[in-house]
């Protein structure tokens, strides 16, 4: 096994393992091609992009593309392998983009963590579970910097091309919500979607966590998206061109 298909197995798994309602939906090969895995993170060193990049390196990624979401307080970096192995997006919350009760609510929960405890994303949450009061302040200001507290630096959802799958999207859409999966919209989505491809997003079913104080609660945790991709994109990859072009830079 390489190191890339090593890293795209434990994402793999981590995913399955955190949304069993996506793979026991059946509409489509168990080993059906994964177009790109979304993983969420935060700015904070050890666990930001600049940090996790060498690690990607080293398991034959290399960033693509990078964009700034200024408005949504997000950078991001595709990643492309070696082939036709799924694509990686990296999504870094901007904490200097959330007022500073949160803020500093969240760089407290994050500095208990460790980094040892994180050897690939998805390997583990690295820092200690927040209170149900932290994680409600927590997404009122920003939805991701609420689901990074109690879920770290992971994939947040999987992106399945339709064309792969041998179906329109339409019949797919369907298919899916009749399996129990209710249609997103685009709120749901850490990125928006760019033109070149049309796409339904789905929040996979919300899980009970044990907070703190061992209360718990149900919280969403991602979900599965598909896209179609219009013949207006051309011959490129659906991948590469789901992101909005005007959102892509050259320094990230």
């Amino acid at each position: 096994m390489t190191e890339q298909q090593r890293l795209v197995q434990q994402l793999r798994l981590d995913y399955i393992h955190q949304h069993p309602d996506v793979s026991a939906l059946r509409l489509w090969p168990v080993d059906a091609p994964i177009e790109s895995f979304t993983l969420v993170t935060l700015s904070q060193s050890p666990w930001n992009l600049a940090s996790l990049l060498p690690m990607l390196e080293a398991h034959d990624y290399r960033p693509l593309h990078r964009y700034a979401l200024p408005e949504r307080g997000l950078l991001a970096c595709l990643l492309g392998g070696l082939g036709d192995g799924p694509r990686i997006i990296i999504v870094e919350l901007q904490t200097t983009r959330l007022s500073r009760a949160p803020r500093d609510a969240l760089l407290s929960l994050v500095k208990q963590g460790h980094p040892s405890a994180l050897p690939l994303p998805g390997a583990c949450r690295p820092w200690p579970m927040p209170d149900w009061s932290l994680y409600e302040r927590l997404h009122a200001a920003h939805p991701l910097a609420a689901w990074l507290s109690v879920m770290g630096p992971r994939v947040h959802h999987v992106t399945l091309d339709c064309q792969h799958l041998g179906r329109p999207l339409s019949q797919l859409d369907n298919a899916v919500r009749q399996q129990g999966l209710a249609l997103g919209d685009d709120d749901d989505l850490p990125l928006p979607m760019s033109a070149m491809v049309d796409h339904r997003f789905y929040p996979t079913c919300s899980r009970r966590l044990a907070f703190a104080h061992g209360d718990e609660h149900r919280v969403q945790l991602g979900g599965l998206l598909l896209l179609e991709k219009q013949a207006s994109a051309g011959q490129e990859r659906t991948a590469d061109v789901m992101l909005p072009p005007h959102s892509r830079c050259e320094i990230l």
